[in-house]
């Protein structure tokens, strides 16, 4: 094409490449995101009962993705990446929100983050199997590392004993990978925002089912802390976090992405510190340095794959 034909039709301007510096920084941006969504559902349990918080939660998302697709004149996806919407939609718009919020009625936010922290691994399997991705072997080596780490840091903060909320989050875990594997697939077709969006609207009949009866059974009690842990979860955790987390994974892949989650527990820690008040043992900063080893590891080793 020449450049008076480029000049001609605008859309057929060539986009410059994405880097993965800058895959890194939207994966990163979006791992903060997420670190603030336990301790903001532990605010909106002030206020809403647990499937209230879920099925509200993503009610409001969906609005703010369904008017976002209708401004933008978004075309309905090919019928071929329904499925993989529904594993997105049934992954992290339903079941890691449930699952996580019902640990969050036994489980502290520090527990649970920490519990949670097994999702970079997990999430790398995943995608291995859904893929057929080989990452090298001192990429798995550092991911074990870090999730040793992890589980260590698990244990002592605990004494040793899981809490009973502890397979509400395993469970979470699972539904988690699964849904950021195909997310992260489906992003490497269409925008990032494209796949959150319309799995929330993909979800949202089943959500709008399920908020008429939860708020039916589960009392409100209207709080600051209440509204503003719902509208963070909502718009900052399921839509935006979600929005440049998958438009990361699309540029760095989802392996390395996923082991930038390896810094999110410890940011929650900082979080429900500051935020909720909760008691933070003096192994956290140690536990943070060597799981940002092992971030720096799995990415050297992921860019030289």
């Amino acid at each position: 094409m020449t450049t008076q034909d480029s000049a001609t039709h605008p859309a057929s301007i060539a986009i410059v490449p994405p880097t993965g510096r800058s895959g890194t920084l939207l994966a990163g941006l979006g791992v903060v995101a997420f670190s603030l969504t336990f301790p903001s559902t532990v605010w909106g349990l002030e206020s809403f009962g647990p499937w209230s918080l879920v099925t509200l939660r993503s009610l409001l998302a969906a609005l703010i993705a369904g008017g976002v697709l209708l401004a933008g004149r978004v075309p309905v996806p090919d019928r071929r990446h329904w499925s993989g919407l529904a594993v997105v939609a049934g992954g992290v718009v339903v079941g890691f929100p449930l699952l996580t919020t019902l640990a969050l009625q036994t489980s502290t936010s520090s527990h649970a983050a920490v519990v949670v922290g097994l999702l970079p691994l997990t999430t790398a399997v995943f995608s291995s199997l859904r893929t057929g991705t080989r990452p090298p072997r001192a990429f798995w080596i550092a991911a074990l590392a870090g999730a040793a780490v992890v589980i260590a840091f698990t244990v002592q903060q605990s004494g040793g004993a899981l809490s009973a909320g502890d397979l509400y989050l395993f469970g979470a875990l699972l539904v988690c990978a699964a849904g950021y594997t195909e997310g992260g697939r489906l992003a490497a077709v269409m925008p990032g925002w494209q796949v959150i969006g319309w799995a929330l609207i993909l979800a949202a009949p089943l959500m709008v089912a399920g908020a008429a009866v939860a708020l039916s059974f589960e009392p409100v009690r209207p709080t600051a802390h209440g509204i503003i842990g719902l509208v963070w979860v909502a718009v900052g955790s399921t839509f935006v976090g979600l929005y440049v987390w998958y438009r990361g994974m699309a540029e760095i892949g989802v392996p390395r992405a996923s082991q930038l989650q390896l810094a999110q527990p410890l940011l929650t820690l900082v979080w429900s510190f500051l935020l909720l008040g909760e008691e933070v043992s003096a192994a956290a900063p140690l536990a943070a340095v060597a799981v940002l080893v092992c971030i720096a590891a799995t990415q050297r080793s992921g860019a030289r794959r």
